[in-house]
């Protein structure tokens, strides 16, 4: 490429940042833990060459990774009980469970486990008080993705009340 052709380029480029800068923010997603950037920043400006003596150690804002932040999970109107199997129109690609770490969640895990991997079902950890509470599904899934959220929103889509729950393509069942 020729010395006009990337002037162009750089042209084009040094063009484009005053219409970018005037673009509208989209918040993508805003965890409720925002902070404003203001005091990052003082670092910059700071003509202070010197690093203070004792520093704070905080601990880190890991987000998502901190497992501990997640905790805990809830998922309002639904409980721990048996249901009845019942049939639903909905086609979902994929088979999910939905299950928490109570005992009755624990031991259908681990009674279902199997058929849940040979049909490639997902689940979502719906109720969860403890870092342990979140290990012991881990162990108990072996293998299977779970995920940890609230299921309120899906159940009452599906007008669930109850869990465990496999949902497939053709319904719902324990």
């Amino acid at each position: 490429m020729n010395t006009a052709s990337w002037l162009k380029i750089i042209g084009f480029t040094i063009g484009l940042i005053p219409a970018l800068a005037g673009a509208a923010l989209t918040v993508i997603y805003d965890s409720g833990d925002t902070q404003p950037i203001a005091p990052f920043l003082d670092a910059f400006d700071s003509t202070e060459t010197t690093i203070p003596q004792k520093q704070v150690t905080q601990r880190p804002q890991l987000g998502a990774a901190d497992l501990a932040s997640l905790l805990p999970i809830r998922s309002p109107g639904l409980t721990p009980s048996p249901i009845q199997p019942k049939t639903h129109d909905r086609p979902f690609a994929r088979p999910f469970f939905l299950v928490g770490s109570d005992n009755l969640s624990r031991q259908w895990l681990l009674e279902h486990r199997d058929r849940l991997k040979e049909i490639g079902a997902v689940g979502m950890l719906i109720q969860a008080d403890t870092l342990d509470d979140l290990q012991t599904i881990a162990e108990l899934a072996a293998g299977l993705s779970v995920m940890p959220a609230s299921g309120s929103d899906i159940a009452k889509a599906l007008g669930l009340s109850h869990y465990p729950v496999l949902i497939t393509p053709h319904g719902i069942e324990q």
